[in-house]
This record gives C-alpha cells, sequence and structure tokens, in this order.
C-alpha cells in the first residue's frame, strides 16, 4: 500500500497495488507543468483511491491524454492516456519510503537545453 498527497494535502491518495518502475519524462507538457522534469510510476486504475479530491481538477493538453492537479496548491500529480487503465502517479507525491528506484528518461529528444542527462539510466528518444 501506498500512499500520496499533493503539498497542501486537499488531494490525498491511496494505491493498493503494484507499481512500474519510475521513469523520468522530458517531454515539453511535462517540463512546462512541472518545472523541470516529471517522474512518475503507474499503477492499474483500479488500485488508485481518493480519501480527499475535492480540488482534483483535470487538464487536456492534447487528444491523447489528460493531466491531474490540486487546484489549490498547484501540485502536477497524475497523467493518463484516454485509451490506457492505467495512470501516471507523480513519484513526488508519494510518501516516502517507496522502494522505488528510476529506469529510464523517455521523451529525450524533447529535453531542454539547460541541462544533460549524465546517469546511465537507458533513454528513449519518444
Amino acid at each position: 500500500m501506498h500512499t500520496g498527497s499533493c503539498l497542501c494535502g486537499a488531494v490525498a491518495f491511496t494505491i493498493d497495488g503494484d507499481l512500474s518502475p519510475p521513469s523520468v519524462c522530458h517531454c515539453s507538457q511535462c517540463r512546462t507543468q512541472s518545472g523541470h522534469v516529471w517522474a512518475s510510476t503507474s499503477t492499474h486504475q483500479d488500485n488508485l483511491s481518493f480519501t480527499a479530491s475535492d480540488t482534483l481538477s483535470w487538464f487536456r493538453a492534447s487528444d491523447i491524454a489528460r493531466r491531474g492537479f490540486c487546484s489549490a496548491c498547484g501540485s502536477f500529480l497524475f497523467w493518463q492516456h484516454n485509451d490506457e487503465d492505467t495512470i501516471s502517479v507523480s513519484m513526488g507525491a508519494l510518501r516516502e519510503p517507496t522502494g522505488l528506484m528510476l529506469s529510464k528518461h523517455i521523451f529525450v529528444a524533447d529535453k531542454g537545453d539547460y541541462y544533460d542527462i549524465t546517469d546511465d539510466l537507458p533513454q528513449e528518444a519518444q
């Protein structure tokens, strides 16, 4: 069981199920919404339940997915593809210890010009 919340606590959740190895997304949308890169894990959507969600808002930044955030504090919490039954969850929102380790970088072809990726994790262009 994992628990997490936004910065102000108005959105709080539990995950009762497996979490994928986390990845770091370098796409321009994640960088813009998070302020840099976005590290996330994913789980089946049925594993996610909310203990508080009054300020949970969803934003469609594209035709293929939606992004969940707290409308009170602005924390970027979730990303969900329209055609999938999984949901990505912000690593920063999860209470520690998570027991997880970063596994790869994604959308590195779109990474910002202000930083380098210096670890040895696999990198996917998309």
